[in-house]
Formats: C-alpha cells, structure tokens, sequence
C-alpha cells in the first residue's frame, strides 16, 4: 500500500497535508505578506487538495520572556511547580503547532530592517531545549527536521538579502537551529519603489515553486 496514503472506514485517502501559517504583520487589512499567504495557502489547497491549516496570527500579540518564563524554562519538567507550568503552558501550545505541522507559511514584513517583535517572541517561545533542539558535544541539534517553510518576505524599502536585510537571514538561522533547513524565500520586497511589479514576481513565485516542489506529503504508516 502506498506509505503516503491512509486508509479509512469508507476507503482509501491521502493524509493530510498539515500547514502551520504564521501572519507578523500588525496590520491585519491591506496587508501584502497576508494577501500573499492566502495566495500560497491557496496554491498548496489546489495541488494537495486535503490541507489543515493550523493559523496563528501574532497581531493578537504573544507576551515576551520575561523573568517567571526563564525560570520556569530551566525548571526540569517533573520539578516545575503549577504556576512555573502556567507560565509555560502558551510555548508548549506553540511548539506542539510546530511540531504536528509538515510545512510552515510565515509573513515575514520588514520593520526597520529585522523581524517584528511579535514574531521575535514566536521565535523565542518555540526555541526549547530538550523540544525543538538539544545540546550535543558538537553542538545545538535541531529536533525538526523534516519540514518545509516558506518564507513571504514583505517590505517597503529594503531588498531581500540585501545588505541591510536582517529579518530574512534571522528567520533562516532561528528555523535552522531548531532543525528546519528546507526554507524557500518569497520576496515581496522595495514595494514602495517597485509598486505592484514586486507582487507580481512573488505571486509568480509562487505558483512557480509549489507546482515544482517535491511532494510535501508525509509520510505514513497504513492503518
């Protein structure tokens, strides 16, 4: 039996594609890193058909680290008191998302020339020892490997992997520490010199990549 295919009371059936998207941007109206997302959840919907689309969006704004959560983080699991585990209980939600997503969307808008600071306190809360990496004699190891994200990178002035572009590079080093190597960047960028020329070439992109990528279905054992 196919390895990427379920089987269930009425039949046989692909498995879902599951897809975790990631919208940074404050503006929740008139927003290119969001149309563009929609674009791209569109896209993965019309090839793979069954897709679950788990949304967070960081304009509903996640707290940051703060001392109680560090605390609680170094805290070994089975020591952790309740509210050391109420402090954490928002990360282990996000990190789960993570973990059951097969691929990521993430709006990356550029403010001020690096990520905004919600998506910071994302990256912050789902980077854990012992869950999404661990310490090695050689090393962090990431932990989730095996998973596709791409990238829709928005922006106004600065060009994609520019020099001055510190929202991309970073995004592509947090993913990778915490094992996500397989990352595609869609630029969308210097909108407010290239106008809609910018979001053109990204919405080509785009169907470019997800019709000529490997197929991002897991795989899995038959019922």
């Amino acid at each position: 039996m196919d390895p990427m295919r379920v089987k269930t009371e009425s039949g046989i059936m692909d498995k879902p594609l599951k897809v975790l998207r990631i919208d940074a941007s404050g503006r929740r109206g008139g927003s290119s890193s969001r149309a563009l997302a929609n674009d791209l959840v569109a896209a993965l919907e019309a090839r793979y058909g069954d897709v679950d689309v788990i949304r967070r969006d960081l304009a509903e704004a996640l707290p940051h680290v703060d001392q109680d959560w560090i605390e609680a983080n170094f805290t070994a699991e089975e020591a952790r008191s309740a509210a050391q585990r109420d402090a954490l209980a928002l990360s282990d939600r996000l990190v789960d998302e993570l973990r059951a997503a097969d691929a990521l969307v993430i709006g990356v808008p550029i403010y001020n020339f690096g990520v905004p600071a919600a998506l910071k306190a994302w990256v912050d809360m789902i980077c854990r020892a012992r869950m999404t990496f661990r310490y090695t004699e050689n090393g962090p190891k990431g932990l989730l490997s095996g998973k596709k994200a791409y990238l829709i990178v928005a922006s106004g002035g600065v060009g994609v992997d520019s020099a001055v572009d510190f929202a991309t590079p970073y995004m592509r080093q947090a993913l990778g520490f915490v094992g996500i190597e397989d990352v595609e960047v869609i630029a969308a960028d210097q909108q407010n010199m290239r106008g809609e020329e910018a979001i053109s070439e990204a919405r080509a992109r785009i169907a470019d990549i997800v019709h000529t990528t490997p197929s991002l279905r897991p795989s899995s054992q038959a019922a």
